[in-house]
């Protein structure tokens, strides 16, 4: 859903993919070839929020800025970024190339330097720094995606989770066969009664169909039973 705010109103890419559950609002912008996945909240409150090129937002990640009079935290989220499901990233700088594990949490003023990993579940103060390393996180991207070992490890992981999800979700669609519909009332009753002229609604007129049919069949089995009653008189 993207919502505006006021006069704000979130800029997408047009080459970025946004999940319908997914809540975009505000003063929002969102780079080419980024994904943003169901149920994620992405809302500017009293500051702007940038997600650069390339980079996943996934399931139920909430990104926002905040602000008011006095004090305004933006959020941005850099290049060829992944936020991981759960995360909640709130008045942050996130540079290019870094990963932030499920459920990590991420306060205004801190910064990611390029690069840089966020354990699982982590907690990153207001204010504080995370300088980058190739440490444990991103060897373990490495191995869920294939990649080579090397210090972008997570910037080469999110550009590529993020094209395979763009070509996987074009081709969502809604199936509104699931939608719930209601009966048609039955045929005799107050509200199933027809006025004259008027057309049966579909459900309705399938039901007289049926009906109709029903009355054929029993109609040739009399006249059936009638012929073979006849042929047996002649008989005698």
């Amino acid at each position: 859903m993207i919502l505006s705010s006021g006069t704000k109103r979130p800029k997408i890419h047009s080459s970025a993919y946004v999940a319908p559950s997914a809540i975009v609002a505000g003063d929002v912008t969102i780079g080419a070839e980024s994904a943003v996945l169901h149920g994620a909240v992405i809302t500017s409150e009293g500051a702007p929020v940038t997600i650069g090129a390339h980079s996943v937002i996934m399931e139920n990640a909430v990104v926002k800025a905040s602000g008011g009079s006095a004090l305004q935290f933006a959020c941005a989220i850099g290049d060829r970024c992944i936020v991981g499901p759960l995360a909640y990233v709130v008045g942050a700088t996130v540079a290019d190339g870094c990963f932030i594990a499920s459920g990590a949490r991420v306060f205004n003023g801190a910064t990611l330097e390029d690069g840089s990993a966020v354990a699982h579940g982590a907690l990153i103060r207001a204010n504080e720094r995370v300088t980058a390393g190739s440490g444990a996180q991103a060897r373990h991207l490495g191995d869920i995606f294939n990649l080579e070992a090397g210090d972008d490890v997570p910037a080469r992981a999110a550009e590529a989770y993020a094209k395979f999800l763009r070509k996987t979700h074009a081709q969502d669609s809604a199936l509104e066969e699931h939608r719930n519909v209601k009966p048609a009332p039955p045929l005799g009753s107050a509200r199933g009664k027809l006025r004259s002229g008027e057309e049966p609604p579909p459900t309705q007129a399938t039901q007289v169909d049926k009906v109709v049919d029903v009355m054929m069949l029993e109609l040739e089995e009399m006249e059936q039973r009638r012929q073979a009653a006849i042929r047996r008189q002649k008989g005698h």
